[in-house]
């Protein structure tokens, strides 16, 4: 909400038409353009809310000011709370400065842009920069915010000073922000983190169970063999991975009141997404093949058509088990739905497919992602949009096109879906780091950006959980009846959205039912691999890797490692 308010998108808008540098249509609304809006809006507002704090929470009495809420969350000190906001400003504008380099050229080439579009980016990101060095130098000048003593210590010598000179100073900023810069790239993949007790979470609201579960776990087993999601190659899961991770739970308690085909089908969708957000880790990231997790998802959208019936253009045939599930999916859910419907679900998928590049990226430069970008990307790749959407077929609760896109709809699901998805980062926390070597995990961003121990992050992942789902009951309880009477919404209406929120409630419920029944988190779970004699997921391989399994090729030969010569 801080976006909106401080006026910023509008003002990026402006520097686009002071550079004379229009943005081409067709790059416009992608992740990157989109990351230089965020970050250059959310830079903006934290600086004001620094240099406004004294007026605005001492003088006038406001509650909407970042260092306060800061305070009031994690319970510091006003000075401990203006630093972290200060280090979340400079965690965006290093988003800022990684998105420009790294992101926005291949979106360039990969839209086949030419010189004159190339060159009005590069002018509207130049403007961005020139607005935030000319606002910062406005806030410390300005006496609107009673900022007498607003010089600090240097870190160098002093240098030029006054209107024009910030130049002189980019060195002393890269110097003062070195060491969270350099946090974000130091990671040492294979910690030894062990199990670690989860703390426990705030779920008011509780959910049955479907009394199809018994025979939707027999239909997930067939289906995943049946699709060759169980084959050997490439050894993602075997029949007793799929058993312990238990997805018809999850699908039987989220829709605890579906008919038997629906849970199957739910229940299949699960499986699936899971296993694909398994398989790109383990055949791309090991070698970090971007260009073929890239290839992978275009042709995997291949089998996801907005059209069916005579005259439309076929999906080609699936080859590999992610596939053929997909394509079988896909069947079994679009045809059905109204195109709107369909165009809907199929954004989702596409958004969850997306997002797992950037846990990629992410993965091969090492890089923890800065807070913020990592909770929205979140969204996506825990498949929020993707498991929510699923509670919709064959219910109810359609809600009306304009009621859907309201900002308390949104932020009702966005509130369920970042739930969701923290409390799988504490669950997951010990398998994505010690065994895989991930870095895409909300306990993670934390502890580096807190500088601070894992048991803290987690109580602070945890804390921000609550925080989500007790904005989820405000939304319900203020924000939803009063966005009833702003529409002239009719009874059927209401209904409607009602009967959303307790799907969302069944949802949130489900989802953490499903964690504290699954053994996808057990230890002894993720010591056993389906491939004989394959080390755990993540564990190291290549050249100069081999001393990693030495305990294992001791306790196969009994002789220190070394197989007796015939």
């Amino acid at each position: 909400m801080r976006r909106k308010v401080g006026g910023a998108p509008w003002s990026a808008n402006l520097v686009e038409h002071a550079a004379d540098a229009e943005v081409p249509a067709s790059v416009a609304d992608r992740r990157p353009m989109r990351v230089l809006l965020d970050t250059f809006a959310d830079a903006i507002h934290l600086r004001n809310d620094l240099f406004s704090y004294q007026r605005e929470v001492e003088v006038e009495g406001e509650l909407s000011n970042g260092v306060l809420v800061l305070e009031r969350f994690l319970g510091c000190d006003t000075q401990s709370a203006a630093e972290l906001v200060n280090d979340l400003l400079t965690s965006r504008l290093h988003q800022f400065e990684h998105t420009a380099v790294v992101e926005v050229a291949p979106l360039l080439d990969e839209n086949g842009a030419d010189l004159p579009a190339r060159a009005a980016v590069l002018a509207y990101v130049k403007g961005l920069q020139d607005w935030q060095s000319g606002g910062h130098e406005w806030h410390l000048r300005s006496s609107r915010y009673m900022n007498d003593s607003a010089a600090t210590p240097s870190l160098l010598p002093p240098g030029p000073s006054g209107l024009g000179t910030s130049t002189a100073r980019v060195l002393e900023s890269i110097l003062a922000t070195a060491p969270q810069r350099l946090r974000a790239f130091s990671h040492v993949p294979f910690q030894a983190v062990g199990s670690m007790p989860v703390p426990a979470p705030y779920m008011p609201f509780e959910t049955g169970e479907n009394p199809h579960l018994a025979s939707a776990r027999r239909d997930t087993v067939r289906w995943s063999r049946a699709t060759g999601l169980l084959d050997p190659v490439p050894g993602i899961w075997d029949e007793h991975k799929l058993v312990s991770y238990d997805f018809p739970l999850c699908a039987a308690c989220i829709h605890p009141a579906a008919d038997r085909d629906a849970l199957f089908l739910a229940a299949r969708w699960l499986t699936w997404g899971t296993y694909a957000d398994d398989y790109y880790p383990v055949v791309f990231g090991r070698t970090r093949d971007l260009a073929g997790a890239r290839a992978c998802t275009e042709r995997l959208k291949e089998f996801l058509p907005l059209e069916f019936g005579a005259g439309t253009e076929a999906a080609p045939p699936p080859v590999i088990p992610l596939e053929k599930a997909l394509a079988d999916l896909w069947a079994n859910t679009a045809p059905p739905l109204d195109r709107d419907a369909r165009r809907a679900f199929r954004g989702a998928v596409d958004r969850m497919l997306d997002s797992w590049l950037w846990e990629l990226a992410n993965h091969a430069g090492n890089r923890i992602p800065d807070p913020v970008d990592y909770l929205e990307m979140r969204r996506a790749t825990f498949g929020a949009d993707l498991t929510i959407t699923l509670t919709r077929i064959g219910s109810e609760s359609n809600l009306p096109a304009e009621v859907a896109a309201a900002g308390p709809i949104r932020a009702l699901e966005n509130s369920a879906a970042d739930y969701a998805a923290l409390l799988n980062d504490i669950y997951s926390y010990q398998k994505e780091i010690q065994f895989e070597g991930e870095l895409n995990n909300g306990v993670l961003v934390v502890r580096n950006f807190l500088d601070c121990p894992t048991e803290r992050a987690m109580a602070v992942v945890n804390d921000l959980m609550t925080a989500r789902m007790r904005q989820f009951e405000h939304i319900v309880d203020r924000e939803l009846p009063a966005m009833f009477d702003a529409f002239g919404l009719a009874e059927d209406a209401r209904a409607a959205v009602g009967r959303h929120v307790g799907e969302l409630r069944n949802w949130m419920a489900g989802v953490l039912r499903w964690h504290e029944g699954t053994r996808r988190y057990d230890e002894s779970e993720l010591r056993r691999h389906p491939a004989a004699g394959v080390p755990p997921f993540g564990s190291p391989t290549g050249l100069g890797t081999s001393a990693a399994r030495l305990a294992a090729g001791i306790a196969r030969t009994g002789t220190g490692g070394l197989a007796a010569r015939p």
